[in-house]
């Protein structure tokens, strides 16, 4: 088989490529990127594309499958640059993999196009997948669930699968995620376990996890297997202010959430935080997944639990980790993260 991965030297691409060409029956994996990077996988060569303005259909010709990770988190500031990638671009893929004659396509949703779930029990692939209307993250890949579904009526010859993990994270995408999320201010050393002595206990925080490895390997078994459909894609169990509070070795205090959104507001709008506090309200609404599909018909299991997988991210963070890929390394930022403060956290970095 040969397979083409949209987007392919960020956090879940690196995992989706090298899980990618470890299975036998992949020959050859074609990884696309705006810029192209200096790590190296076998059974894959690479091009740069932009899904915003590259003839694609050339790319996809003779692809048995198609991975479409391809996503923009930043700037938050300026919507319709998100909007323009992550929902116009995605609509150029999936016109280019019918073009092609692709008979495969695997996409990457989020829990966050979730509707807001139950307190006391995990949802199925059937809970509704509107998304948390205000957060843009949320909002954009709900409605790429929308044109999947018409991608689908349009094209039954296409096999759809689409994978719906929880927060993804690995070591080697720590100074990565930092620079999307927390911006240049927050010192990796705060992750060490007894740096700080508490942290915010925030009611009904319950958020899904997965390695990035774990999620590669969905991803191989989504391209490999004759399955169609979505998967939640998360380890147990989801973490909470006790499992963090627990690796931090630090103690819970009662916060109320208007408090802790009102200073990331303040962070946002100063430019001093890239997240903007819509995340942070979609954060608190999300559902915990219940992957009982994922493992039986797709015969996906996750090799580490949630709270491992924290662990280790936040080890990544205390040694600013990363990967010789331009969305992952760890000196992107510049020295003393001057680059970082000179952009302004939560622009665009094409």
């Amino acid at each position: 088989m040969r397979v083409v991965v949209v987007g392919a030297t960020g956090n879940v691409g690196t995992s989706t490529v090298h899980a990618l060409a470890g299975d036998p029956a992949i020959t050859s994996v074609l990884g696309l990127a705006r810029r192209l990077p200096e790590w190296k996988a076998d059974k894959t060569e690479w091009a740069r594309a932009d899904i915003t303005k590259t003839d694609l259909v050339p790319l996809l010709r003779g692809a048995d499958a198609v991975v479409h990770l391809a996503w923009l988190i930043q700037p938050t500031h300026q919507p319709l640059v998100t909007w323009q990638t992550n929902v116009l671009g995605s609509v150029r893929v999936f016109r280019a993999v019918a073009e092609a004659g692709v008979p495969a396509l695997v996409y990457a949703s989020s829990v966050g196009t979730y509707s807001p779930g139950p307190a006391d029990r995990a949802v199925g692939e059937n809970w509704p997948t509107h998304g948390w209307p205000t957060a843009a993250y949320s909002r954009e890949k709900a409605y790429v669930e929308r044109l999947l579904d018409s991608f689908q009526a349009d094209h039954p010859q296409c096999r759809v699968v689409r994978l719906r993990p929880g927060f993804i994270l690995k070591r080697e995408s720590a100074a990565g995620q930092r620079r999307l999320f927390a911006g240049p201010l927050l010192p990796g050393k705060l992750a060490r376990p007894g740096a700080i002595p508490v942290i915010p206990d925030i009611p009904g925080l319950r958020l899904p996890v997965v390695h990035s490895d774990d999620a590669g390997q969905a991803y191989r078994l989504a391209v490999v297997r004759e399955v169609r459909g979505p998967f939640n894609i998360a380890a147990e169990p989801a973490i909470g202010t006790e499992q963090l509070a627990r690796l931090l070795d630090a103690k819970p205090v009662r916060v109320p959430p208007a408090v802790l959104r009102a200073g990331l507001a303040a962070g946002w709008y100063a430019r001093l935080v890239p997240a903007e506090p819509n995340l942070f309200d979609m954060a608190l609404h999300l559902p915990v997944m219940d992957t009982t599909r994922a493992r039986q018909e797709l015969g996906w299991s996750p090799a580490r639990s949630a709270a491992d997988t924290l662990g280790e991210f936040l080890a990544g963070l205390r040694a600013g980790a990363g990967m010789p890929t331009p969305p992952l390394a760890s000196g992107a930022g510049g020295p003393l993260r001057l680059r970082e403060f000179l952009t302004g956290a939560g622009r665009a970095s094409r």
